[in-house]
C-alpha cells in the first residue's frame, strides 16, 4: 500500500482523483486548509485521512515543506503551487524522502503558441504572473529532476470543468447568464469574429492523468504532460453548439474586442482578453505515447455536464435544453 500526500485534494481535480487513489488500494492523505468540502460525494473519502494545514501560513513561517515530509508520504501530489518559491522550499524539504513529487502546472506556461496542436516540446512563451511563475516552477522541477534525480513530473491542465462550479463560457469568461443568453434564444455578441480558441478538460480526465502518471513513474519522472481535451473549441463553434443543445439556432454577433468589452463588465473583460490572447490549443500525443493515456471527455462534452449541473442547481435556465 502506497502512502499519497495530496495537498489541495478537495478541489476539481482532488474531488475525482481522491476516491481513484483511495480504490486503487492507496493510503491517502489530504492535505486542506478545511474550506471545501470535494464536489461530489464519494465513500471513499471516508477512508481519506486529512490533514487541516494553511500552506500560506506555514510557509511564512518556514514550516510547511518539513509539515508535508513528517506526512510520510512515497508520492506528493501538489495541487496548489503557485510561485517558485514554494516549489523550492517543497523540494528542499522532500529531497531524499519521497518517490514522486506530481505537480500540477497549467497550458499557460505556453503563452502564446507558433504552431498548433502544442506539443510539449515547443518553448513557453508565457506573460503575466501566474503564467511566468509556473513556466518557472516547471523549469526547476524538471532540472532537479534532470539534473540532479529528484524525482518530479509536471501535468498541465486547460480549462478545469466538471459538475460543481461554471465553466468558462463561449464568450471566454465565467459569467453564467452567457449560459442564460443562450438559453433563451437572445443574441449573444462575441469579441473579434469568435475564432480565437479555449481548450478544456474535464476534472475526472486529469485524475485519470495522475493514475497513469503514478503507474509509469519511471517514464513520467522528468516529464511535462499536457492535460487537455481532444481538440480545442473556438468560441464561435462553442457557442453555436450551446445554442442547439438549447434548441435554437445560434444568434450571434461579432464585435472588435474593444467595442465588445464595453458592453461587460470589467471583471468578464478581462477573463476573456486573458483567454483569447493566449488562444491555447495543445496536443495528447505524448501521453498517449508514452502513458497510454487518453481523454474520455470531449471540450463540448465536458462543458455539457457542468451546464447541466447549473441548470439543476437552478443557476441556468432550462430552456429547451436537449
Amino acid at each position: 500500500m502506497t502512502r499519497v500526500v495530496i495537498i489541495g485534494g478537495s478541489g476539481h481535480v482532488g474531488t475525482y482523483l481522491v476516491p481513484l487513489l483511495v480504490n486503487a488500494g492507496h493510503k491517502v492523505v489530504n492535505v486542506t486548509r478545511g474550506q471545501r468540502a470535494p464536489y461530489q460525494p464519494d465513500a471513499a473519502w471516508s477512508k481519506v485521512e486529512t490533514v487541516t494545514l494553511d500552506r500560506e501560513v506555514a510557509e511564512a513561517d518556514g514550516s510547511f515543506g518539513g509539515r508535508i515530509a513528517a506526512l510520510g508520504g512515497e508520492i506528493v501530489i501538489d495541487m496548489i503551487c503557485f510561485t517558485l518559491d514554494s516549489a523550492r522550499h517543497l523540494v528542499e524539504a522532500l529531497r531524499g524522502r519521497v518517490q514522486h513529487l506530481i505537480h500540477c502546472g497549467t497550458i499557460w506556461v505556453y503563452g502564446h503558441n507558433a504552431t498548433v496542436p502544442a506539443t510539449e516540446d515547443q518553448p513557453h512563451n508565457a506573460f503575466g504572473e501566474y503564467g511566468t511563475q509556473k513556466a518557472a516552477i516547471e523549469a526547476y522541477l524538471l532540472d532537479e529532476a534532470r539534473r540532479n534525480g529528484f524525482p518530479a513530473t509536471v501535468f498541465r491542465p486547460g480549462h478545469i470543468v466538471g459538475p460543481g462550479w461554471a465553466p468558462l463560457n463561449p464568450a471566454g469568461h465565467f459569467n453564467i447568464e452567457a449560459f442564460n443568453t443562450i438559453a433563451r434564444g437572445d443574441e449573444l455578441a462575441l469579441p473579434n469574429f469568435g475564432l480565437e480558441t479555449v481548450h478544456h478538460v474535464h476534472a475526472s480526465d486529469l485524475a485519470r492523468l495522475v493514475m497513469a502518471i503514478i503507474a509509469s513513474r519511471s517514464t513520467a519522472v522528468g516529464e511535462a504532460f499536457n492535460a487537455v481535451s481532444p481538440q480545442a473549441v473556438n468560441l464561435r463553434g462553442y457557442a453555436e453548439a450551446v445554442y442547439r443543445w438549447f434548441g435554437h439556432e445560434p444568434r450571434l454577433r461579432y464585435l472588435p474586442f474593444e467595442e465588445w468589452k464595453a458592453g461587460v463588465s470589467e471583471e468578464d473583460a478581462q477573463a476573456t482578453w486573458e483567454h483569447i490572447v493566449r488562444s491555447p490549443s495543445h496536443s495528447m500525443a505524448k501521453a498517449q505515447r508514452m502513458l497510454g493515456f487518453t481523454p474520455r471527455y470531449g471540450s463540448l462534452e465536458a462543458v455539457q455536464e457542468a451546464v447541466r449541473w447549473l441548470i439543476a442547481e437552478g443557476r441556468v435556465e432550462a430552456g429547451n435544453v436537449r
